[in-house]
Parts: structure tokens; C-alpha cells; sequence
């Protein structure tokens, strides 16, 4: 798709970026941008500005997070929660898709807001304790952190279960992106049916992952395995950690009415996967 791959070369643009400093690249006006929150489907709700996917997910016993965005997004987000009628201190447990800044960035702030839990995928966590510093990309660059360390309380490994007030989340290890990036599968349900979500982490590849680097020599095994899980993913709706791989602004206008059907579409999904398939044949395939 072309909004796909036009996210694909403005993502690969961030490892040249944090050469300059993390400040720099942290000022994509479409991260900061405001969009109103909305319903998805279910108690499955979207609060993130209008690239960064934020998901709210809602229970009798307290709410769960996906994503947290920018430190600067913060704000935004408490008011996008309060804005659909539930309490920001509700949060009980935050989840992330990847330990990069543009998603965790406001992490920190939130679960101290709210005493939320932090439950990371196993690989990803040093990295979320440390604010990015041992990234095998962009760590050790002398920039400094790239977000406020996270205390993680749980590390979460491939198909474990998230449990909350009756909802159960089941957590995919889908690596390479990060060495913990995340997706997430669950069911949700409103008065006409119910629906299986797939959060899926599309596994981009940025143009310093190399095979066998030093950092990282197991990323090529691991983008395969990605791949492949994901090719094999079963779901009704499928969203994403940017709401440009999803094509959001070209399924849906601010302020539609409530309508699940249109993140339904299995075939632009298996092209999207298509296309990161054909990206690491081309950069890491052998």
C-alpha cells in the first residue's frame, strides 16, 4: 500500500536522525498531532494522536493501555480517556509494542500517574529500564536516554496470558523491529458480535540492521520467525503501533460513526506483509 510504504522510508529516515540527537527526530508533526479519540469496537477504544495508535481497552476491574506515544502526548492522552467518559487512574496495567520513544516515550509519566503495571516483553525490558541506552540500534550513542526509564514489573514471554477484569489478552513475542517488539490478540464483543483484534507490530526493518551485526546477529532469524507468525495470524480487525500502516485517515474521518467494519480488510494486510517480506529478502535475507 502506499501510505504503507511511504511509513517504511520515513521510519528507516530515524536511524539517520539519532546521529543528530533524539530531540530532533522527536518532531514528526504528525506524532504530536491531535485526533479525537474514538470507538474501534467493543470496550476496544483508540486515544493516541493521529499517527502514534494508543489503545485503550476497558474493564469492570480497571483499564489496560497499549502504547503510550510521546512524553509531550501525555496530556493528550489522559484527556482522550477522560474525554470517553472513563478515569484516567482506572489504568491498571500499560503494554507497549516496542521500546522505542515514539511509544514509550510518555510511559514513564502515565504509570506514575496512575500506579499502573508494566508488563514488557522479556527482550525488551532491559531496554525500557535503562531509556533506550542498550537499543541495538540507537543505543550508545551518546545522546543520552532517549526516554525516561521504565520500571518494568513483569516480563512477558511468547503466549502468555494478560489478564483483567474478565479480558484475556494473549501477548505474541514478534521480534526484530526490537528485540521485544509485541503484538497482541484478544476478543472483544458489542451488542451484535464479537470481534477478534489483532495489534500487530509490522516488523520494519531500518537501514543500519544489517545480518549478523554485532548488537543484534540473531535480527535475520528473528524478522523471519516474525514473518512467518504473522502471516499465519488469524483475526476480524487488524490495527497497528502507527496508524499510517493501518491506513486509519483513509478508512476513517473524524467524527464517522461507530463502525468496526472497516479495519476488517484481510487482503491489504497480507500485501502489507507481502511487502515486508519482500524488504527483508532484499536487506537481510540469505
Amino acid at each position: 500500500m502506499n501510505t504503507f510504504k511511504q511509513t517504511l522510508r520515513a521510519l528507516s529516515i530515524l536511524v539517520i536522525t539519532i546521529s543528530l540527537s533524539v530531540t530532533s527526530f522527536a518532531q514528526k508533526p504528525e506524532w504530536s498531532k491531535p485526533y479525537k479519540p474514538f470507538r474501534i469496537a467493543g470496550n476496544l477504544y483508540y486515544v493516541g494522536t493521529y499517527d502514534l495508535a494508543c489503545y485503550l481497552i476497558t474493564t469492570p476491574k480497571g483499564h489496560m493501555l497499549i502504547n503510550c506515544a510521546l512524553e509531550s502526548t501525555v496530556p493528550a492522552i489522559r484527556q482522550h480517556v477522560e474525554e470517553l467518559g472513563f478515569k484516567f487512574s482506572d489504568i491498571k496495567i500499560l503494554l507497549s509494542s516496542q521500546a522505542h520513544f515514539d511509544h514509550v516515550g510518555g510511559m514513564a509519566n502515565i504509570q506514575k500517574l496512575t500506579k499502573a503495571k508494566v508488563m514488557i516483553d522479556d527482550a525488551d525490558a532491559p531496554v525500557m529500564e535503562d531509556g533506550g541506552n542498550s537499543d541495538y540500534l540507537f543505543g550508545g550513542k551518546g545522546v543520552g536516554s532517549m526516554f525516561k526509564p521504565v520500571h518494568v514489573d513483569r516480563r512477558l514471554k511468547d503466549q502468555e496470558l494478560i489478564t483483567l477484569g474478565g479480558m484475556n489478552i494473549t501477548f505474541l513475542h514478534h521480534p526484530g523491529h526490537t528485540k521485544g517488539a509485541s503484538s497482541y490478540s484478544f476478543v472483544v464483543r458489542d451488542n451484535k458480535r464479537s470481534y477478534k483484534v489483532l495489534i500487530a507490530n509490522m516488523p520494519t526493518i531500518l537501514d543500519s540492521t544489517t545480518v549478523g551485526m554485532p548488537s543484534y546477529p540473531n535480527v535475520a532469524a528473528d524478522f523471519s520467525y516474525t514473518l512467518k507468525s504473522l502471516k499465519e495470524q488469524q483475526f476480524d480487525l487488524w490495527l497497528c503501533a502507527h496508524a499510517s500502516q493501518f491506513d486509519l485517515h483513509e478508512k476513517r474521518k473524524e467524527g464517522d460513526d461507530y463502525n468496526p467494519k472497516i479495519f476488517m480488510d484481510r487482503k491489504e494486510y497480507d500485501e502489507e506483509v507481502a511487502d515486508l517480506y519482500s524488504e527483508y529478502q532484499k536487506k537481510l535475507g540469505h
